[in-house]
């Protein structure tokens, strides 16, 4: 009976350490995200800097392909994508201000996308009582969409990093709500687990 005591009480200890690192994880991520909406413009050239270099990367990535691949077909093909993948991360890197207007155009390629999509979905299940809040949510998206492109190319300052800073910081807050969930196990008391009967009020 022993055994099984200190095996709850190490159970309840490390459910206790994994909440803490949970809201902590949830707290940086949340600090990061109120850091990027303040500062929208340099967020986002961090991010444009971020894509040219991910770019580069996979061009090399490419061109150490090109040896094994089979053929010179093969070859030729992974060479022109090495090219196009370095040619655009270099452009990229010495601009990052092109690579966040590129970033802003694909933002509203995406939001166009996504509001086509639940619109469709919405009025697929309109027999069903969910299907107005898909559609809601598909003209929204369209409606976002259309506002980033009116304001394009001035959106570009901003867009980006805002949008990466609300997604960052709802995702720290949804940890911290998580953790805070789980901070109080619930766990059976010292006389529960030596007599192996749960205590009645």
């Amino acid at each position: 009976m022993s055994i099984d005591i200190q095996q709850q009480s190490t159970a309840v200890d490390a459910q206790r350490v994994n909440w803490r690192l949970l809201a902590g994880a949830g707290v940086l991520i949340s600090v990061l995200g109120l850091v990027a909406i303040l500062a929208p413009f340099v967020t986002g050239i961090r991010l444009s800097l971020l894509l040219g270099t991910l770019l580069v990367i996979g061009g090399l990535g490419h061109i150490a392909h090109a040896f094994r691949a089979a053929g010179w077909t093969g070859s030729l093909w992974q060479v022109v994508l090495a090219v196009l993948y370095a040619g655009t991360g270099i452009v990229t890197l010495t601009n990052p201000v092109l690579g966040l207007v590129t970033l802003t155009l694909l933002l509203v390629v995406y939001f166009a996308m996504e509001g086509a999509v639940e619109a469709v979905m919405g009025l697929r299940l309109r027999p069903e009582s969910q299907w107005a809040w898909f559609v809601g949510s598909g003209v929204l998206s369209f409606v976002l969409a259309g506002l980033l492109w009116v304001g394009f190319p001035s959106t570009a300052v901003w867009a980006v990093g805002l949008l990466f800073g609300i997604n960052l910081l709802s995702t720290g807050i949804t940890l911290i709500a998580v953790a805070l969930s789980d901070r109080e196990p619930v766990a059976p008391s010292i006389e529960e687990m030596s007599t192996g009967e749960p205590e009645t009020g």
